[in-house]
């Protein structure tokens, strides 16, 4: 059977505020048209190829982009999901993926990578791939990804990145999405809401 989370999403909507009985009002965005995800190589940090369309199987992938250098919001938004993991029950972990894709290649190696994940929650998938692919995978996702540089003094000019984080369902289709502004336990109301309705 299907797994779309959109109609689940919007059920959701409909009953929150109902009374003091229902659940806590769905904090992520609905979005009408779903996104499509990206069928873009990028490599996983054991070397693996990975595609957000091909290898996202579960009920429901969180994804980031961000980079491990990144002073504040990154650590922000992903010490969110980290939290939210950790409140989540066994039965709802088992259904949700979070990955992280690099939006700084050229300093996030696999194995910087896997050390930066591996501090926030060990299941976290890491991925990398050159600058063009990335700034691809973003497109479809409505993800900016700026073409960093390196600068003559050493440092580097990554431009900037969006900083929503996507769900996307087993069907591939991208139906919500949480700002930077959600916190953990918005985080796991939320994935918990959508991973309770039925099929």
């Amino acid at each position: 059977m299907r797994r779309l989370l959109l109609p689940l999403v919007a059920l959701v909507l409909v009953l929150s505020g109902c009374s003091d009985d229902e659940p806590p009002a769905f904090s992520g965005t609905t979005l009408e048209r779903p996104y499509q995800a990206p069928d873009v190589a990028l490599t996983d940090t054991d070397g693996q190829p990975y595609s957000l369309a091909a290898d996202t199987d579960k009920r429901l992938t969180l994804v980031f982009f961000g980079y491990s250098h990144c002073p504040d919001i990154c650590q922000q938004v992903m010490g969110a999901l980290a939290g939210a993991m950790n409140r989540l029950d066994a039965e709802d972990r088992e259904q949700v993926d979070v990955v992280f894709v690099t939006t700084d290649p050229a300093r996030d190696t696999p194995a910087a990578l896997r050390s930066y994940l591996d501090r926030l929650d060990p299941s976290f998938i890491g991925l990398t791939g050159d600058i063009e692919s990335i700034v691809e995978a973003g497109k479809p996702l409505a993800v900016y990804v700026s073409n960093g540089k390196e600068l003559p003094s050493g440092g580097y000019d990554l431009g900037g990145h969006s900083t929503q984080v996507i769900g996307l369902d087993s069907d591939d289709e991208a139906p919500v999405y949480w700002d930077q502004e959600t916190s953990q336990a918005e985080f796991a109301a939320d994935i918990h809401t959508l991973l309770a309705k039925e099929d």
